[in-house]
């Protein structure tokens, strides 16, 4: 009896999850990738897991899924991973009225609780006390470092699964059980699209029928805090939880939002909500912004990244606040609350698509039940 074999296109987050679901069911898994390595949103986020910032349900059982594959994955490789939960901290009493409405409904199945200044600042040293009224804990948000960690699946998934790479070897073309590069061409029994913002080459036609869009983001990475001094949990802003719809079962949120809406009306629409975490080098991540569109120019603007910056000390309080890198990503979001886009175009092919923000956090869970629904 023969192995199955599946092509994969893409060696993101999305297509690496894939690859390794199907190499565990003992598929002969081949992946293609345009470029030499992984270059896009998948290498340019925070590197967080973050449960918290799905509702409760499928959504978040599905982030619990991706993180506990996450953590098989660095362990078995070697990846760094830092399980340091999170904080959202809260300067006014409205933003603590969301926290304690959160805490109270997700006690029960989540690791969270509501803190107080006291207990926020032994959690972190990194939070700012000026006006500190509390704070949201959650013990189930992961860090990676993105940029070396996606490298590392794939070198891992080489070894241990014999999954096949192809770098620097962009598919133009996909045809029943048949993949097509140039002149060359492979074929193989399944055939699965993880093609994230480069969707415009492989079935053009169908998404174009959906609601799929391009989102940009500004990040940017502070310089390695001195003395080897560490924040502790990923720090949030109260900005974020009006961002994830993990807090919309709050029902003071509207209310926060509306005055956010007052007071920081052009944060809000340039998208930004403020984060940092720390890699394993004491370095920080800060960001983000959010812009819309399907063609985005190439440029970040410096106010964008002032702004984010201005939010920050807001409620932290760094060693070092030194900015040594910044940059933009893109990724692809569905625009009608859709959390993926999923399709078989034909049989055969399978495109997995549209995660928006949550490719770090969804796409090990959710490859996972799509192979397992498909094959097991």
């Amino acid at each position: 009896m023969s192995i199955p074999s599946a092509i994969v296109i893409g060696a993101g987050i999305v297509g690496l999850a894939t690859a390794r679901a199907l190499a565990m069911r003992g598929y002969e898994v081949t992946v293609f990738e345009r470029n030499e390595r992984a270059v896009g949103a998948s290498i340019r986020n925070f590197g967080m897991v973050w449960p918290i910032g799905q509702p409760t349900g499928p959504l978040f059982e599905r982030a619990m899924l991706s993180r506990s594959i996450w953590k098989q994955t660095c362990v078995d490789a070697g990846i760094w991973h830092d399980e340091v939960g999170s904080l959202h901290v809260a300067y006014h009493d409205d933003e603590l009225e969301v926290m304690e409405q959160y805490a109270n409904i997700n006690k029960t199945h989540r690791d969270c609780a509501l803190l107080t200044p006291q207990q926020a600042l032994e959690k972190s040293p990194g939070v700012n006390p000026d006006g500190l009224k509390g704070a949201l804990w959650s013990g189930t948000e992961m860090i990676v470092e993105a940029r070396a960690a996606i490298g590392n699946i794939a070198q891992y998934l080489a070894d241990k699964y014999d999954v096949k790479f192809y770098w620097n070897t962009a598919i133009s073309h996909v045809e029943q059980s048949t993949v097509l590069s140039g002149t060359r061409s492979w074929q193989t029994d399944e055939i699965f699209i993880c093609s994230g913002v480069e969707f415009e080459t492989l079935y053009p036609q169908l998404f174009a029928g959906f609601d799929i869009t391009k989102c940009k983001l500004q990040m940017m990475r502070l310089a390695a805090q001195p003395g080897d001094w560490r924040i502790g949990p990923a720090l949030c802003g109260s900005l974020s939880m009006i961002h994830y719809p993990g807090f919309q079962s709050a029902a003071a949120l509207p209310a926060l939002r509306k005055r956010y809406e007052a007071q920081y009306a052009e944060e809000l629409k340039w998208g930004i909500h403020v984060m940092a975490c720390q890699n394993h080098t004491g370095e920080l991540t800060v960001g983000d912004s959010h812009e819309y569109g399907l063609v985005h120019d190439p440029f970040d603007k410096d106010f964008i990244n002032q702004m984010i910056l201005k939010y920050l000390q807001t409620f932290t309080r760094l060693k070092d606040s030194h900015v040594i890198q910044t940059w933009n990503g893109t990724y692809a979001k569905m625009t009608t609350g859709q959390t993926e886009l999923v399709m078989e175009p034909e049989p055969g092919v399978t495109i997995i698509n549209g995660l928006g923000g949550n490719g770090m956090t969804l796409s090990f869970g959710l490859c996972e039940q799509i192979i397992a629904a498909k094959f097991d």
